[in-house]
């Protein structure tokens, strides 16, 4: 296994957890009578749920984009200490950004994203050259 798909299991592990959380703090906040209902109309989470909520739905935009870098990086055999280097910087972010939102860190939590985000499109521009 490559370290990038080593990365990508890890962050799709930290999804978990993210979901995990969450769902323990929307049930929290909403009790579970509605958690567990047809949810027919939409739920406003707030305060620490809204946040884990807002956090785990980026992590899920974040992460197809970084599965594809992934991918690309890993079936063209374009493995490289900065592909690599990028993955780590992709995860630690990840991890990094979940307390900056939740805690609303301005303009950190923006910093961190960026540098997630930012790993992602060098693997994918390594990738390519």
């Amino acid at each position: 296994m490559t370290t990038e798909l080593y990365i990508l299991t890890l962050a799709a592990l930290l999804q978990v957890v993210q979901f995990c959380l969450y769902s323990v703090t929307a049930n929290l906040q909403v009790g579970p009578r509605t958690a567990i209902g047809p949810r027919d109309k939409k739920i406003e989470l707030t305060g620490t749920a809204g946040r884990l909520q807002r956090a785990m739905n980026n992590h899920f935009e974040g992460l197809i984009l970084f599965t594809i870098a992934v991918v690309v990086v890993t079936l063209s055999d374009q493995s490289s200490p900065l592909t690599r280097t990028c993955a780590h910087v992709y995860l630690i972010a990840r991890i990094l950004y979940v307390p900056a939102y939740v805690q609303g860190l301005a303009p950190w939590r923006s910093v961190i994203w960026l540098a997630g985000f930012g790993s992602t499109v060098l693997m994918l521009i390594a990738a390519l050259v």
